[in-house]
């Protein structure tokens, strides 16, 4: 209680260390659970089972949170600020209106500072791959870079 600080994704990296398994493994799962409960728009949407395995929650949930802590090593900004780098490269980013994981700013941003980018938003579908209309629309881009 002593190390709280209203920064979850210190407080789960911490609990991600503990030298207990039951409380690394409590925490994976509630990590999952709180990152599933906002990954789909569809209601009844389940994870797959190997998701659900206690050895990959604790190991997915320790590499993410141990980026999320590191803020993933880099200076505020500075994917948009390079972004112009990749002139000349096409890309096309796929994001799911209602996406709760990845705001729909950042894409937008992105699209902007991307001069060869094209953004495809998805009405309807949240951050998973599986939402209607988001495996759709990844098919049709890559269709559209394998005819190239």
């Amino acid at each position: 209680e002593d190390e709280r600080d209203g920064n979850m994704v210190a407080a789960y990296y911490r609990l991600l260390q503990h030298p207990a398994a039951d409380v690394r493994l409590k925490a994976a799962r509630d990590w999952h659970d709180w990152e599933n409960a906002s990954l789909s728009v569809d209601p009844n949407y389940k994870p797959s089972a190997d998701r659900l395995a206690p050895d990959f929650q604790v190991a997915r949930a320790r590499i993410v949170t141990h980026y999320f802590y590191h803020n993933a090593w880099l200076e505020e900004g500075i994917l948009l600020k390079n972004a112009y780098k990749l002139a000349g490269i096409p890309g096309i980013l796929i994001q799911g209106r209602l996406d709760l994981g990845a705001p729909m700013m950042t894409a937008w941003d992105l699209s902007r500072a991307w001069p060869d980018s094209e953004l495809i938003i998805v009405y309807g579908a949240g951050h998973s791959s599986s939402d209607k209309g988001i495996p759709e629309a990844i098919i049709a881009a890559t269709d559209r870079f394998a005819s190239q």
